[in-house]
C-alpha cells in the first residue's frame, strides 16, 4: 500500500529538483527571444538579438570553436596515453598522480590564469596569441578526460586484453588502437563531450589571459552585460545550446554498443 505513495513522492521530488535546474535556463533562453524580457512574451518574439550575437560577435565565436577543437584534440593525444598508462601501472605513484590531477580543477582558474602569466607571460608573441589560452583551456580540462578514460581502462580486464591480443601476435600500436581503444571509447566520448563544453563556456580563467585581439564568446559577452542589453546575453545561452546539443546526441548516438548483424 505504501509502494505507490513512496513512488509519487519520489517522483514529486524528481520533478521538482529537475524543474528548479531546467526551469532558469528555460527562461534564459526565451529571453533571448523576446522583444523585451522584462514585459514578457507579451511585447513579441524576435530573432533580433540572436543576429546581433552573431553579427557583434562573429569572430570570438569563431574562436571559441577554434579553441574547443584545439583543446579536445590535445586532451586526446595527451590524456587518453596518460590514463592508459595509471591504469596499466597501478601503484601508490599512480594513485598520487590521480590526485594531483584534480589540482587545477580544485584551484580557482584566476589563481591558475595567474600562475601561467608569472611563468609565461614574457614571452611577449606567445602571450599575446589565442595559443595561451589554449594552453589554460588544456590544463583546466584534461583532468575531465583523464578521469573518464581512466574510470573505463579501470572497470575491464585489461590485463587480459592486452595478453590475449599478444598471444596472438599483435605488436604494441595494434594492441592500442585495435583492442584499447575500442573498449574505453564510452570514456573517450564523455571526456570529449566534457572538454568541448567546459572549453567553450569557460570564463574565469580565460578572461585573465585573453587580450583584445584574443576575445573569447564567454568573455565579449560578459563585456556586453554592463553596456548592453539582457536580451543579448540570453541570445548567447541560446546559441551556446544550438551549437552544443547536435554534439551531445552525436556523441550518445556513439556511445551505444553496436548490435551485431545475425549470419
Amino acid at each position: 500500500m505504501n509502494r505507490p505513495f513512496l513512488f509519487a513522492v519520489q517522483l514529486a521530488l524528481t520533478l521538482l529538483v529537475a524543474a528548479f535546474l531546467v526551469v532558469p535556463v528555460l527562461m534564459s533562453m526565451l529571453a533571448g527571444v523576446t522583444v523585451n524580457f522584462f514585459q514578457g512574451i507579451s511585447s513579441g518574439l524576435t530573432l533580433r538579438w540572436v543576429w546581433q550575437v552573431l553579427d557583434l560577435y562573429a569572430d570570438t565565436l569563431a574562436l571559441s570553436l577554434g579553441l574547443a577543437l584545439a583543446c579536445l584534440a590535445c586532451t586526446l593525444i595527451l590524456g587518453v596515453p596518460a590514463a592508459y598508462a595509471l591504469a596499466r601501472r597501478p601503484s601508490r605513484l599512480t594513485r598520487l598522480i590521480e590526485e594531483l590531477l584534480v589540482v587545477p580543477v580544485a584551484v580557482p582558474g584566476l589563481a591558475t590564469a595567474l600562475a601561467l602569466l608569472i611563468a609565461y607571460g614574457g614571452f611577449r608573441e606567445f602571450r599575446t596569441s589565442a595559443a595561451f589560452i589554449l594552453v589554460g583551456h588544456v590544463l583546466f580540462t584534461l583532468p575531465f578526460m583523464i578521469r573518464a578514460v581512466l574510470a573505463v581502462l579501470s572497470s575491464i580486464d585489461l590485463k587480459t586484453l592486452e595478453e590475449g591480443a599478444r598471444s596472438l601476435g599483435a605488436s604494441f600500436p595494434q594492441r592500442f588502437f585495435g583492442v584499447i581503444l575500442p573498449n574505453c571509447r564510452s570514456g573517450i566520448l564523455a571526456g570529449s563531450l566534457m572538454v568541448v563544453t567546459l572549453s567553450i563556456g569557460e570564463f574565469n580563467l580565460t578572461w585573465m589571459l585573453h587580450t583584445p585581439l584574443t576575445k573569447t564568446l564567454p568573455v565579449g559577452l560578459a563585456d556586453s552585460y554592463a553596456s548592453m542589453r539582457l536580451e543579448i546575453g540570453s541570445a548567447y545561452t541560446l546559441i551556446f545550446f544550438v551549437m552544443i546539443l547536435p554534439l551531445l546526441l552525436a556523441m550518445q548516438a556513439l556511445s551505444r554498443p553496436r548490435r551485431r548483424k545475425e549470419t
